[in-house]
């Protein structure tokens, strides 16, 4: 996919302006725990500053520019509260493009697309609903469906790590239906030593084969473990199959692979017929791509739960594909630069040209430019933090997280994020420990990358924001690290 950079300059220290050298300061704890795994002080970068304090009380090449992962999604949904407003909504219009003769419409249904981040199984089958409550029964026409107001280049679902048919590496779309995955259950059953795998949705263009057999033994990387031959449609030809041809350790309990195996056309028409046929409607045409006519009123439209929703699922449970959602909706605003955290009005149907990854680079600009924040190193591809390109330094993320903490929206932001031992990814981190639930902590990862970064509430009650960015082969042993850093804050004097 082709990359956004807002300004292009040298990514690394040199090309920022010095910050104090506080790396004598590095507590001997999170020294020892980076030594251990592996990892050097230079392949990290800490940032540690309470609200309210003048100076950061620990910068370890905090302006270097480095690698966030997911950690960038913390960017994405303070711009989003603050340019689109938490109330902010998406929308999904039907149209009957025909002549509606009792509760038949002869002629074509035309879903138009927006961008809705939410618009998955449960919120589908309501739009379905609503629409049957029209009193329309009998589709006689096609299935149009309407995604002109995304213009995002066409990528390779496999460039990123080979893995196409993995759910995070599916691309935006304006109608983005349940996020065009498909959910398998995993269930052991340690009775009969099988696996029972449960498909929701499950297409009439699958098959599936489970030949599973249940062990003993730890979980460890279970995705690997079972074998999955895949296969999607070649020729034109929309079937997909799935062969499970390995082993489950009973270890795992129950699991869910999420995975896109099917194009957006084959993928939303075989659910709306599905979800039509159960509420008593009859579709007798077929499905293809298109755009709804110029003046043509809406038959029924759907409103997406409110943006304040939607980013706690973005950062709780890091949700790449809405992230990415998001972020291609922020081009849309207007005077994005002139009045922050005001909440801008919806965009939809006003005519714009379609939103692009320019766009929404080009609003981040503004808009970190109107809050008086200068990022020179920041490099924004997607806004998800699922890129091998994007960069931006731990004083700097820092920096944006004070900003976050003054802002209306603060609220919102900062509950968006995993509490410690509680929730989202850091349900199971420092459970037992002091720092439960006094830590709001967004985490990162990706192969050479792990990141954290989010707000503490000390032993004293003083809340601090911290950042703290691994880039290294072994990055994947600097949990250790990371939670020693957290006990340090919460602990010290």
């Amino acid at each position: 996919m082709a990359q956004f950079r807002i300004t292009i300059v040298l990514c690394f220290a040199l090309a920022a302006a010095p910050l104090p050298a506080f790396s004598h300061n590095l507590p001997l704890s999170v020294s020892q725990a980076l030594k251990q795994a592996g990892i050097p002080k230079s392949a990290a970068g800490i940032y540690v500053h309470e609200i309210g304090a003048a100076k950061p009380m620990l910068a370890i090449n905090a302006s270097v520019a480095m690698n966030p992962a997911s950690v960038m999604k913390l960017v994405t949904t303070f711009a989003g509260l603050e340019l689109l407003g938490p109330a902010y909504t998406w929308k999904t219009e039907l149209y009957a493009s025909g002549i509606l003769n009792g509760d038949i419409l002869q002629g074509d249904l035309i879903i138009r697309g927006y961008g809705d981040p939410r618009l998955n199984l449960e919120n589908f089958w309501l739009l379905t609903r609503r629409l049957r409550q029209t009193g329309l029964r009998e589709i006689a026409g096609d299935l149009v469906l309407d995604n002109s107001y995304f213009d995002t280049p066409i990528g390779d679902p496999a460039a990123f790590d080979g893995k196409p048919y993995r759910a995070y590496n599916i691309f935006p779309e304006a109608l983005l239906v349940n996020y065009r995955t498909l959910s398998l259950r995993l269930i052991p059953r340690s009775e009969s030593k099988t696996v029972r795998v449960v498909v929701d949705p499950l297409p009439d263009s699958l098959d599936l084969s489970n030949n599973l057999k249940l062990i003993d033994g730890k979980c460890g990387d279970w995705h690997d473990a079972l074998g999955a031959d895949i296969r999607t449609g070649m020729n034109g030809n929309s079937r997909a199959s799935i062969a499970f041809n390995g082993v489950y350790p009973i270890d795992c309990g129950e699991k869910t692979l999420l995975l896109g195996l099917h194009d957006s056309p084959t993928y939303t028409f075989g659910l709306f017929r599905q979800l039509w046929t159960e509420q008593g409607g009859v579709f007798r045409g077929k499905v293809r791509l298109g755009t709804a006519p110029e003046g043509l009123l809406p038959l029924e439209v759907h409103e997406s739960p409110p943006l304040a929703e939607i980013v706690r699922d973005i950062n709780k449970f890091s949700n790449n594909i809405s992230a990415r959602q998001l972020y291609l909706a922020l081009g849309m605003t207007s005077g994005a630069a002139a009045s922050p955290a005001t909440g801008l009005i919806n965009d939809t149907g006003s005519g714009r040209t379609p939103a692009t990854l320019a766009k929404s680079g080009a609003a981040i600009r503004q808009w970190l430019t109107s809050r008086h924040l200068h990022f020179p190193e920041l490099i924004i591809e997607n806004g998800s933090g699922l890129s091998r390109n994007e960069r931006i330094s731990a004083a700097n993320l820092g920096g944006l997280l004070l900003a976050a903490f003054q802002s209306p929206v603060m609220p919102e932001f900062v509950s968006s994020l995993p509490i410690t031992a509680v929730d989202g990814t850091m349900k199971k981190r420092l459970n037992g420990t002091p720092i439960a639930s006094q830590a709001h902590i967004k985490t990162g990862s990706l192969e050479g990358v792990r990141t954290m970064a989010g707000y503490m509430l000390d032993k004293s009650g003083r809340r601090v924001a911290i950042v703290f960015f691994v880039n290294h082969p072994k990055s994947g042993n600097a949990q250790s690290a990371m939670d020693a850093l957290l006990e340090w804050v919460y602990k010290r004097p």
